[in-house]
């Protein structure tokens, strides 16, 4: 979808080593929203909330509408998770809309909500509460520290139903074999 830029990661997905033992991340995707040299800022896309549903936050929020659509609830990341988030194709683009690459865009007003619920939304979604965030050269160091590997993002692994599919997804699209993996690899 999108090319690595001056080596930044917007647009593309990270995907947790194997050996990754922060549980926050362990075996998670996360798709790379915003990076710079100021920092990045990323959703996990394949973690569900089990405490909210859909219509509950619709509830909470004082959106009347009835979904027409009931869509799942992620938990994006561990900052924030007060707040919510909504990545979707670019179709929908609106003022508060930060348009990631041609295909994807990232809006966390709460009219994409009320869109969404009315039927008038963009063609595919992901709700998420919550944020994954690295400060300026924290990505990085992480990445160099062999927590991260990077793959390229398609609108059908961030937005499939296959959720607990989606990091073997994501390893395969990196064409490697996990068995070959280890949180060693590239020391000698």
């Amino acid at each position: 979808m999108t090319a690595i830029i001056d080596g930044y990661l917007t647009g593309q997905l990270l995907v947790a080593m194997p050996a990754m033992d922060d549980p926050r991340f362990e075996r998670s995707v996360i798709y790379m929203c915003a990076h710079s040299s100021a920092g990045a800022l990323g959703l996990i896309i394949n973690r569900l909330a089990d405490h909210i549903s859909f219509s509950e936050l619709l509830g909470q929020l004082g959106i009347a509408a009835a979904p027409s659509q009931e869509i799942r609830v992620h938990v994006g990341g561990p900052v924030e998770q007060a707040r919510g988030f909504v990545l979707h194709s670019a179709d929908y683009v609106r003022e508060t809309t930060l348009v990631v690459s041609e295909e994807i865009a990232l809006t966390a007003s709460m009219d994409v909500l009320a869109a969404i619920a009315a039927g008038n939304g963009p063609r595919r979604s992901l709700l998420a509460l919550g944020y994954a965030g690295w400060a300026a050269g924290q990505l990085e160091s992480e990445i160099q520290a062999n927590g991260w590997l990077q793959a390229p993002a398609d609108e059908d692994l961030l937005f499939g139903q296959n959720v607990d599919g989606k990091w073997h997804g994501a390893i395969r699209k990196i064409g490697l074999d996990l068995s070959a993996l280890s949180s060693a690899a590239g020391h000698a």
